[in-house]
């Protein structure tokens, strides 16, 4: 069975504010950013630029 290594650096989801989808992945860095990531980015559901938030990525 393998295991997880824990590193600094991981893969999280933006989620949208508005409709609460996960439009967009990206990476983390633990060790430089200590709370959650909010990003201003385009939602292709409400098509228009909306405030997404660090949510869990599957």
């Amino acid at each position: 069975m393998a295991s997880k290594k824990k590193t600094a650096i991981e893969i999280i989801a933006l989620q949208c504010s508005e409709c609460k989808r996960k439009n967009y992945t990206t990476y983390k860095n633990r060790k430089n950013i200590q709370g959650k990531l909010e990003l201003k980015k385009y939602c292709p559901f409400d098509r228009k630029h909306t405030l997404h938030k660090e949510a869990k990525a599957k």
